[in-house]
């Protein structure tokens, strides 16, 4: 059970970079997404979403089991992946493994979301100046583009390493799709690489994002940016969960596009835009701001599946 001194610290991290009041909806409109409204997820659609769901729930569990992916429900949900490097410390640098997922003929990247019981990784949460994407990491960008400064710092610290396992894992097996997965804090992790792997891979390769509970990341230009280079990109938010509004717009901050909204259990929907979804179903209206939120709906359940250090069994 989740006990209440690490729900007060969950609240407190929330409370530390978001507002109450969103900011206009009409800043960040995107009409014809608009128009085209929300769409709900077939039984298949939601069903599909389950190994990815496994991925991310893996990258909270010790090194020690994800190297022989014997990691319990999660790594034994996911059979035939093939671990070959893992990395991180849970506290100054998010656990993270990358394989090769043969059934999908796809190289894998999850990162660890935030345990509030790490001191070193609620500092990255609630370090909120925007700064540049590193041109060397995120070649051509423009300066306009801006991302929430800690996460781009923790990204930066194992942004190389992954690439060359990446690229390694691509040339041994003939890869054709890159997949990038996290919750939380590794939610937004992955959100960045999803961008990096796209700009420093080759254009045959297929990019493709699944996160969880992911907060915003940059601002309306950096979704812009991504939106149009990374098609294949879901974020996935479970019911009243606060963090994904948070930081909060009007810090300046814009979701990319992707959100399926889990309205409850086997009903979830795909909503239209980046975050200008203003139909009911969708969070940026289920959640207006992070006092009719529910901070316990970011660990799950996803479908059936929670997600976080404690459910590594």
């Amino acid at each position: 059970m989740f006990t209440s001194s690490l729900l007060t610290v969950f609240t407190a991290v929330a409370l530390a970079f978001a507002i109450p009041t969103p900011a206009p909806v009409d800043d960040f409109v995107d009409v014809e997404a608009r128009a085209s409204g929300v769409v709900a997820l077939t039984a298949s659609d939601l069903s599909a979403l389950a190994p990815y769901t496994q991925f991310a729930r893996a990258a909270y569990c010790p090194s020690s089991g994800v190297k022989t992916w014997k990691c319990g429900d999660a790594c034994n949900s996911v059979a035939g992946f093939q671990p070959t490097l893992t990395g991180g410390d849970g506290n100054a640098i998010q656990l993270y493994f990358v394989g090769y997922w043969p059934s999908q003929n796809a190289v894998v990247v999850s990162h660890e979301g935030t345990d509030p019981t790490q001191f070193m990784s609620i500092l990255t949460d609630i370090e909120i100046p925007m700064t540049n994407l590193d041109s060397k990491l995120f070649p051509g960008v423009s300066s306009s583009v801006l991302v929430h400064e800690g996460f781009a710092n923790q990204h930066a610290l194992t942004a190389a390493t992954i690439l060359a396992e990446v690229k390694r894992l691509i040339s041994l097996h003939s890869a054709t799709t890159v997949t990038l997965v996290g919750h939380s804090l590794g939610g937004a992790l992955a959100e960045l690489d999803s961008l990096y792997m796209t700009l420093n891979l080759p254009s045959n390769i297929h990019v493709k994002g699944v996160t969880y509970g992911t907060p915003r990341v940059g601002n309306p230009a950096f979704a812009q940016l991504f939106d149009s280079k990374v098609a294949d990109f879901q974020r996935v938010n479970n019911e009243k969960d606060l963090i994904p509004i948070v930081p909060g717009r009007g810090l300046g901050f814009s979701h990319v596009h992707g959100e399926v909204h889990i309205v409850s259990t086997n009903n979830a929907v795909s909503c239209p835009g980046d975050d200008d979804a203003t139909d009911s179903q969708c969070t940026i209206s289920t959640v207006p701001n992070i006092f009719v939120g529910n901070i316990i709906d970011h660990l799950g359940p996803y479908q059936g599946i929670f997600i976080g250090t404690i459910f590594c069994t």
